[in-house]
């Protein structure tokens, strides 16, 4: 164990893992709580399976992740960054329909009628502002500039 201070902040690669996992949990969470609450559901459209949706949601992700990353380069990263987070998130949502339908071996006019149902829907208002708030929480992890608690007794002071 050395005496050299931790560097301030959450390094932007662990931030990053830790808003994704707060933006998919939020994300599936809202679209659930949302779906119960219209009496709707996510995709609409008959017939797709599930594939589909999990191919949006990891798209979603991915493209949520993706831009955090690049965009917590600035030192500091700036708290608008989560605004292209959330809308990267949104595209991504959109386009992982469209492809998880195509893999699934469903009709294209299906796969882009499930994707416009999303992207005109509750559920890509609802995927945009999981990832607004991830974004906003991996913004804020990086900024942060605390150090881990510490007793009296740890510090190198002779004056007890």
């Amino acid at each position: 164990m050395t005496n050299e201070q931790r560097p301030a902040g959450v390094s932007p690669p662990v931030a990053v893992v830790f808003a994704a996992v707060v933006f998919i949990a939020l994300s599936i969470g809202g679209l659930g709580v949302v779906s119960l609450l219209v009496d709707a559901d996510v995709i609409p459209v008959r017939g797709l399976g599930a594939i589909p949706g999990v191919t949006g949601q990891l798209f979603a992700l991915g493209a949520f992740a993706a831009t955090l990353r690049w965009g917590l380069r600035a030192d500091p990263p700036g708290f608008l960054l989560s605004v292209p987070c959330a809308i990267a998130a949104y595209l991504g949502e959109v386009l992982g329909i469209v492809v998880g339908a195509l893999v699934s071996g469903a009709d294209p006019a299906r796969g882009v009628a499930a994707a416009s149902s999303v992207a005109l829907g509750f559920p890509g208002p609802v995927v945009a502002a999981a990832a607004l708030l991830a974004g906003l929480f991996g913004i804020l992890l990086v900024r942060t500039r605390m150090r881990g608690p510490r007793w009296r007794w740890e510090d190198d002071e002779d004056d007890l």
